[in-house]
């Protein structure tokens, strides 16, 4: 039925994790259909070399939010809509729901322009075929309802992932997120550092991953625990990062990009939530749990700056651990790791 449909789904990272669902259904569905991408710079890394996506566009998202930058974003949105309409698409689908990526949709010309009725900064007018819900119920299956607008009939809902390189890490550790966008997403470091120290007796590395712009706190971590732990935060690309995840025995992280991938992954993941709805962006997968703190009317806020963080302040180390324990985590580690059990 398609010959060639185009994915605009710029950012963020756990979005694009998400989104893979919806590769995955498409590609199941129209098994010989051409699949390209519009993706944030920064961010590719993750598509690259992609066995299921043909071409990726790569596009300065960041510069464009610059007013200062106004006649260069103008002329890359030029020059990338010609690219577009050359590739003559079947279907063009916006993922991300915003001004901007409506308007790479409408610029591809293609005649078949898809996303939500719902969609923020007025992005549905450049659709001109959409479905309501973009706003209600979590994010994977608010794609997949994309995906049966055009056509896709299955259920099954998996993630896929491109080839992984074996971890660089050796086996017997969990992963540690400590970093967030957002400064209120982020469980304070202290909190995470003494959580770790009470898992120092389960045998198990502490390996802590994230971005460039967590390495301070990363940095505050390994010397609370004496460098008892693997830091690897600013060290890895995203392929490396996916790699070090889809190894581990489970993982322990904010609200955050690196959650989602261990989701996807099939990860165990314990995800501290604080301002955010765990309904609409939570860690989608069997073997996540949510913790969070209980009788705080103000969460969701959805707040990015918060002064008092009572909804992450109220969630301590050792109820972290309790949750641990009783889950079996610690004990599983335990087990595998010491001969004769």
């Amino acid at each position: 039925m398609y010959r060639k449909i185009l994915i605009v789904k710029p950012s963020s990272l756990g979005d694009i994790v998400h989104s893979l669902a919806f590769l995955s259904s498409i590609k199941r569905e129209f098994p010989r259909v051409e699949i390209h991408w519009v993706v944030a710079k920064g961010l590719e890394g993750i598509l690259d070399g992609h066995p299921l996506i043909a071409r990726l566009f790569v596009v300065d998202k960041e510069g464009w939010k610059n007013p200062l930058l106004l006649f260069r974003t103008l002329k890359e949105l030029i020059s990338l809509g010609r690219e577009l309409k050359k590739e003559s698409y079947d279907a063009v689908v916006d993922l991300q729901g915003l001004f901007r990526s409506g308007l790479i949709t409408w610029l591809s010309g293609c005649p078949v322009r898809v996303g939500f009725s719902d969609a923020r900064e007025l992005a549905h007018l450049f659709y001109n075929r959409s479905v309501e819900g973009g706003r209600a119920g979590h994010a994977v299956e608010r794609y997949l309802k994309l995906a049966r607008l055009l056509g896709v009939n299955g259920e099954e809902i998996s993630f896929a992932f491109g080839p992984l390189s074996p971890s660089p890490v050796r086996e017997g550790y969990f992963v540690v997120v400590p970093g967030a966008r957002w400064p209120s997403k982020r469980w304070p470091t202290e909190y995470f550092i003494e959580l770790l120290n009470m898992m120092a007796p389960s045998g198990l590395t502490p390996v802590i991953v994230g971005s460039r712009e967590d390495i301070s706190l990363s940095q505050a971590i390994v010397e609370g625990l004496r460098g008892r732990c693997i830091n690897l935060a600013g060290k890895t690309d995203l392929r490396g990062l996916c790699s070090v995840i889809r190894d581990a025995r489970f993982m322990i992280t904010n609200d955050s990009g690196p959650m989602h991938i261990g989701a996807a992954l099939g990860v165990r993941v314990f995800a501290i939530f604080g301002p955010t709805d765990e309904r609409l962006t939570g860690p989608y997968g069997e073997d996540s749990l949510v913790i969070k703190a209980d009788g705080i009317d103000c969460r969701p806020c959805r707040k990015r700056v918060c002064k008092s963080m009572r909804c992450l302040y109220e969630i301590k180390p050792r109820d972290v651990y309790t949750i641990l324990l009783d889950s079996g985590a610690l004990l599983d580690s335990v087990q595998r790791d010491s001969p004769g059990l």
